[in-house]
């Protein structure tokens, strides 16, 4: 077994073993006894069960709940360079296999826990690559992961948006910055044959909803005669697959209006109808119940919420949002219509948020049934041992009066 001798170990209380023997990558502060040894945050650990027993190596992460985060189960296995090459390559090739083709060229490369890197969130964005180090390990590995990234996708240029706030949790400090060549602000990429710009510095997320591309494509197939409200449309991709789907007109609905500004750049560039979108640039909550009180309604609504949830305390309150949302956004369905409701936050349940929209359906005097069922696509991953991977949540419903 490999042991590098100036590594410390976490000795974990007795019982508390369970979960790194299934390979979950997380081990929290109330499962550990003791650390023996020093080290800093971010710094490469083993991790021992009561017995003695050696279980895994991860990340220390002492201002974090999540105390270790796991890189390896395997003994021989060290946290080197080879490591990190080894990890994005494989990632690399699950891509290459089931997204990247001639009228896709960005995906989620990393997809951390469930591409075994822990905290780490890698996109590729055509020419550009865009990475966010989230937790103490990821951070303290930022030059292997850079130098892994360009032995393995060489000669494109790479920038970090580590600008999310559960870094604070991990006792870190936001960070956005080029990394390698002079990555440009707007990155033109293709999705399913759309073009779309990304601004990689000032978007969401890491620039874009990469996740929702099946979910785009699903609205394509059924937008055919449809007119489409498309609500926290950012910048108006769901709407562009639409219109290419043979939608006979579209509502962008953002509070934000740089989003909207993109969104008619969006259309442009898909030879697609200006006359055939409308831009609402106003909150949703309040569009929503503007279009109830006229009585407004539309063959498909498509309700993309930011997150809700940011923690369990705060599930109830998202519950309501979720609920408030979706029952204006059924009340805007035609009959006969179709609702795309999706939730991405990880920590509400399918389950749950399946009764919320239901309960919606029935304050809003409205049946649903549900017709299919959407997620993330095969670039987010979710490894069998890791079920916390699975966040976004997709309901396309069918409306009708009861």
């Amino acid at each position: 077994m490999f042991k590098d001798p100036m590594s410390a170990t976490v000795i974990l209380q007795p019982q508390r073993d369970k979960s790194l023997r299934r390979r979950h990558p997380w081990v929290f502060a109330s499962a550990i006894e003791q650390l023996q040894g020093r080290c800093r945050p971010g710094d490469t650990v083993d991790v021992q069960c009561s017995e003695g027993k050696w279980l895994g190596r991860g990340a220390w992460s002492p201002e974090s709940q999540i105390r270790v985060r796991m890189w390896t189960f395997d003994a021989n296995e060290s946290v080197d360079n080879g490591f990190f090459v080894r990890r994005i390559a494989q990632a690399h090739a699950l891509r290459q296999k089931w997204v990247i083709n001639n009228d896709t060229n960005s995906y989620r490369l990393i997809a951390s826990e469930s591409d075994g890197l822990p905290g780490v969130t890698v996109d590729v964005y055509n020419t550009v690559i865009v990475i966010q180090l989230l937790s103490a390990g990821a951070d303290k590995q930022r030059d292997k992961i850079v130098w892994a990234l360009q032995k393995v996708l060489p000669g494109k240029d790479i920038f970090e948006r580590s600008d999310v706030d559960v870094r604070r949790k991990e006792g870190l400090e936001p960070i956005v910055q080029p990394l390698v060549g002079d990555p440009p602000t707007i990155v033109d990429i293709m999705e399913n044959g759309v073009r779309i710009q990304v601004d990689i510095r000032n978007g969401h997320k890491t620039g874009f909803y990469l996740d929702q591309r099946e979910s785009r494509a699903a609205v394509k197939r059924y937008a055919n005669g449809c007119e489409v409200l498309n609500c926290f449309s950012y910048t108006g991709t769901f709407s562009c697959y639409a219109l290419q789907g043979g939608a006979t007109k579209v509502t962008n609905v953002d509070v934000s209006e740089p989003a909207l500004a993109l969104a008619e750049k969006h259309l442009a560039m898909n030879n697609l109808s200006q006359a055939k979108c409308e831009m609402v640039n106003e909150d949703v909550f309040v569009a929503l119940r503007n279009y109830h009180q006229q009585q407004r309604q539309f063959d498909m609504v498509i309700l993309d919420p930011p997150k809700f949830v940011d923690s369990k305390a705060s599930l109830n309150r998202a519950a309501r949002g979720y609920k408030d949302i979706n029952m204006y956004g059924i009340h805007a369905v035609k009959s006969g219509g179709l609702l795309f409701t999706f939730s991405c936050s990880g920590l509400m349940p399918a389950d749950l948020f399946q009764k919320i929209v239901a309960d919606a359906a029935l304050d809003a005097g409205r049946t649903i049934k549900i017709i299919e069922r959407l997620s993330q696509g095969p670039d987010h991953p979710i490894i069998g041992t890791f079920p916390e991977g699975y966040y976004l949540k997709g309901l396309i419903c069918e409306v009708s009066d009861i």
